[in-house]
């Protein structure tokens, strides 16, 4: 018998059919009552948005001036164009998964699906905790930030104050979360751009006074200062820098037109930040000299000395160091917001997995998962109250373990990919049947999991050759975690490595049914939203 129109027919685990609908009842769209399902909000601009402000912080606007310090303007050149080739094969991974599931969960549904249950739930986990220490810390650097201009109010005022906006802007819909962060990564890239575009005119001699223009690069000593080994370090910082960019796959099971509008932003936005990274670090290289003492700082509390501020002051740009500090105000809510949007939507995926709690999958009437955002707020605030109250070692051990997490995540999409395909083909499909191809595999995902299986093991070697034990405790913490999450869970669920014909690559239920290209009428139905 074939169900009616608009219905579907569930199969639970006992073997019993149910018939459910697979559209809100006239009743439910009136009254707008919840269903616990996300909405597709976010437009091209909202997903393009979110992957170059994903990349673009702290880490790039006070951090950077270190990496060349350390290895010397080449050596900081080359350490982050390979840490670039990394996330570019690990972005054409998750681009590949992403269209054609695009998924809240993105890679903990995918190492779910494509890995095991217990690899899946370990992911998962380490990518809520990373997201939701990160909030704690950004606000934490908020309330530094705002000492420059009032230093009389405490932190703890602005951290509370900037939780209660982002958690209020998260609230109100994807779209909402979506706009917010569009303009605050608007902000961002138009400093970077303001900085290239000065950087180039000071080298040429056009702007300020006394150009070096290249004279910074001649000595190959003091261009590749420190050798392999300081390359070395720097790719450990360069990839903390890029940690963020994965966003664009949460950010997809919200997407309008997933399909489309996710490959366009992968194979657009990657680019544009390498520009940004690649182009100010040679700036940086070029106007001042690796040996300069203000390339050292590399905390928000360290503004006035930021290569930023340096190079705009050079420039006779009124204000450099207020300008600025506003800059980086915005990178760090930014940061803050994304986090925050980020958690909540795989703790919501965790909980419709069976992984979480049941209260975190539920959703109010504008799609928001509510419960899952008032848990990852409570992380944050007892983030910052830990920090603000003298918990300095306790915080920098979670903010360590969290670090870690977020290359964790990136082994797992790496692995994901690879198990996706050859389950992909396995069952039947063809490549060509992908909404987006990466291009490089199998290399892809391999080197990139032989990378980042270096940055995991080196991340602090030098505590590791010395013997300092307490440190190599904090720096590695995250794996020991990990795997005792990833093997807990398998011992008590029994779970196995999934078969390759028997992964699930179905999409969501809006998008599995409709032709290649979108449905008209559905895509229609949501741009006028």
């Amino acid at each position: 018998m074939t169900p009616p129109s608009g219905t579907f027919v569930e199969i639970k685990p006992d073997g019993t059919a149910q018939q459910g609908s697979s559209l809100a009842s006239g009743a439910d769209r009136a009254s707008g009552e919840a269903t616990n399902e996300l909405k597709r909000g976010l437009s091209s601009r909202h997903l393009q948005m979110i992957a170059i402000g994903g990349a673009i912080g702290t880490g790039l606007f006070v951090a950077s001036g270190s990496t060349i310090s350390q290895a010397g303007p080449g050596g900081a050149l080359v350490a982050y164009a390979l840490v670039g080739l990394m996330v570019f094969l690990l972005m054409q991974s998750l681009g590949e998964m992403s269209a054609r599931i695009p998924v809240a969960g993105s890679f903990q549904s995918f190492a779910t699906r494509f890995v095991s249950p217990s690899f899946g739930f370990a992911i998962g986990w380490n990518y809520w905790f990373n997201w939701a220490i990160t909030v704690a810390a950004e606000l934490v650097a908020a309330g530094i930030i705002m000492d420059f201009w009032l230093p009389g109010v405490p932190g703890w005022v602005w951290a509370g104050i900037f939780l209660l906006v982002l958690t209020g802007l998260n609230a109100l819909s994807a779209k909402s979360f979506g706009e917010s962060e569009f303009w605050l990564s608007l902000i961002k890239v138009g400093a970077v751009v303001l900085f290239l575009v000065a950087g180039v005119l000071m080298i040429f001699g056009i702007l300020g006074d006394n150009s070096p223009g290249l004279s910074n690069w001649e000595n190959r000593d003091d261009v590749f200062h420190g050798g392999w080994v300081s390359i070395i370090s720097v790719f450990m910082v360069a990839g903390f820098s890029f940690q963020g960019t994965e966003l664009v796959g949460v950010a997809a099971g919200e997407a309008k037109n997933p399909r489309r509008e996710v490959p366009k932003a992968i194979r657009t936005v990657f680019w544009r930040i390498m520009l940004f990274y690649i182009g100010a670090i040679f700036i940086i290289g070029c106007l001042i000299p690796f040996t300069d003492p203000s390339l050292l700082a590399s905390g928000e509390a360290d503004i006035a000395t930021s290569p930023f501020t340096l190079v705009f002051s050079r420039a006779g740009i009124a204000f450099a160091a207020a300008l600025m500090n506003a800059v980086i105000l915005t990178a760090i809510l930014s940061a803050g917001n994304s986090g925050l949007y980020a958690s909540t939507r795989m703790l919501y995926a965790m909980a419709h997995d069976g992984m979480a709690p049941k209260i975190f999958g539920r959703t109010n009437a504008r799609g928001v998962p509510v419960p899952a955002l008032l848990a990852t707020a409570a992380v944050g605030l007892f983030g910052f109250l830990s920090a603000i109250v003298g918990q300095g070692a306790a915080y920098s051990w979670l903010l360590n373990m969290s670090g870690l997490c977020g290359f964790i995540v990136w082994v797992g999409i790496a692995v994901s990919h690879y198990r996706f395909r050859r389950g992909f083909l396995a069952q039947g499909n063809k490549v060509s049947d992908l909404p987006y191809k990466a291009t490089l595999f199998p290399i892809g995902p391999l080197l990139a999991f032989t990378l980042l299986i270096l940055v995991i093991a080196g991340q602090n070697y030098e505590a590791v050759l010395a013997g300092r034990s307490m440190e190599v405790l904090s720096s590695y913490i995250g794996l020991p975690v990990f795997i005792v999450l990833w093997l807990a869970h398998r011992r008590i669920t029994k779970s196995k490595v999934v078969p390759l014909l028997e992964m699930d690559l179905t999409a969501p239920k809006d998008l599995e049914d409709e032709p290649r290209g979108g449905n008209p009428s559905l895509t229609a139905l949501r741009s006028s939203r």
